[in-house]
């Protein structure tokens, strides 16, 4: 039945390809892969496959493969993606050797995949459970990781459906999982190959903000003329539900500045932004240092520059909460600051903690927001307080990427 349904799914994908651009963009990246790997492996090299569903568990992965660029030279890396919008945007990444799509998991594909890669050990990010890939490590005794995995109870491999799945799990060498909970749950089914490890990604927003761009045109955006900072929001990956309530706020709000860095940037969105702005404005491929604070909202029509931009910010609202999802909150809290997000957080564990410690709010709606948003511009301490306990929880969960490493033990 697995294989029927994963068969079924890539003739699928193949018939829609000519209407559908990620269809199209997977089906010509499959149709590479096995030349790119039979001209550019080399037989004689030790090759570490890391495999990634798309950009977010990319950013998981990547701080241990700059760990082993860093400690362990001598081994390649073999990059893989899912997802065009992974493989699209990091297809070109410099520490990479070698970086393609995954073919379906189909036994034929797994095969030949691995016997021209032959990886000497292979390393999954959070979400990737491939049964035949698995299967076929487990059977070549290659040792075989999974990274910043979290589990949940109403997953299949918790159902009594879920046997097929539950057999996997035991294919692993060591499962890094990020929480107590889910080294429980393994463990109630008999799976004890688990070492609670934590998130990658604390790790890796640390080595973002080390190596943050320095932005001139914002620095200057945040200061009044007489160069004092002003007290300003940062809105990062925004939607327009997420919009409609932070920007109707500001507009009534004179002494807040905003920096908004919408999701998408297409013009129909960033003139939307602007339409319902009532103050200032200016798109950040228009702005100089020197025109800057004649505006009170910056909008970044640009992407690449969110993680450098909540360092100039006093307080973060990150979207997607009214939509499928939040977006990473990690990279605002970083810096120290408190971070406002919408109500769809439920499968995110940072968010949990966070709130939970006192560095991260939820909000349901205009007046949630206005609330919380006044409390913390007439008190400054309790903002400050705020982005204290933010920052410090990403601190205190950090050093992932060594614990890893000590289970993965390479030599």
């Amino acid at each position: 039945m697995y294989n029927f349904i994963i068969g079924l799914y890539a003739f699928i994908v193949y018939i829609i390809s000519p209407f559908h651009k990620k269809a199209r963009l997977i089906v010509k990246g499959h149709r590479d892969v096995f030349k790119k790997l039979e001209s550019e492996i080399d037989p004689n090299a030790k090759y570490i496959w890391l495999h990634a569903a798309s950009l977010g568990e990319f950013e998981q992965g990547r701080p241990i493969i700059e760990n082993i660029k860093e400690n362990h030279p001598s081994y390649k890396i073999l990059l893989t993606f899912f997802s065009p919008s992974g493989y699209e945007v990091r297809k070109d990444y410099e520490l990479a050797d070698i970086v393609c799509y995954l073919p379906f998991d189909r036994k034929s594909k797994v095969k030949r995949f691995l016997n021209l890669a032959n990886p000497h050990m292979a390393i999954f990010i959070k979400y990737e459970f491939w049964y035949n890939y698995v299967n076929q490590l487990h059977k070549r005794q290659i040792p075989t990781y999974m990274v910043s995995a979290i589990f949940r109870p109403n997953q299949i491999f918790f159902r009594w459906y879920g046997k097929f799945y539950q057999k996997m799990l035991h294919f692993y060498s060591c499962i890094c999982v990020q929480d107590e909970n889910s080294k429980q749950l393994l463990n109630n089914i008999g799976v004890n190959n688990v070492e609670v490890c934590g998130d990658t990604r604390f790790d890796r927003v640390l080595d973002i903000k080390a190596g943050a761009k320095t932005l001139p045109i914002a620095e200057a955006f945040t200061k009044n003329e007489k160069g004092e900072k002003q007290i300003t929001l940062v809105a990062g990956s925004s939607w327009p539900k997420d919009e409609d309530i932070f920007i109707k706020y500001f507009n009534g709000n004179p002494d807040l500045k905003l920096i908004i860095a919408p999701h998408e940037i297409h013009e129909a969105h960033l003139s939307y932004i602007e339409s319902i702005l009532k103050r200032p404005s200016i798109r950040y491929s228009k702005a100089t240092v020197e025109n800057i604070q004649q505006y009170d909202c910056l909008i970044v029509d640009s992407f690449g520059l969110l993680s450098s931009l909540y360092e100039y910010g006093e307080i973060a609202y990150v979207g997607g909460g009214f939509g499928v999802g939040i977006h990473n909150i990690l990279e605002a809290a970083v810096y120290g600051i408190p971070v406002f997000f919408g109500p769809n957080f439920k499968k995110f564990r940072e968010a949990h903690q966070l709130i939970e410690e006192g560095g991260g709010y939820p909000i349901q709606d205009d007046e949630n927001f206005w609330s919380l948003m006044n409390e913390f511009l007439e008190y400054p301490q309790v903002l400050s307080s705020a982005g204290n306990l933010a920052g410090e929880y990403v601190r205190n969960n950090a050093g992932v990427v060594d614990k890893v490493m000590q289970i993965i033990d390479l030599k």
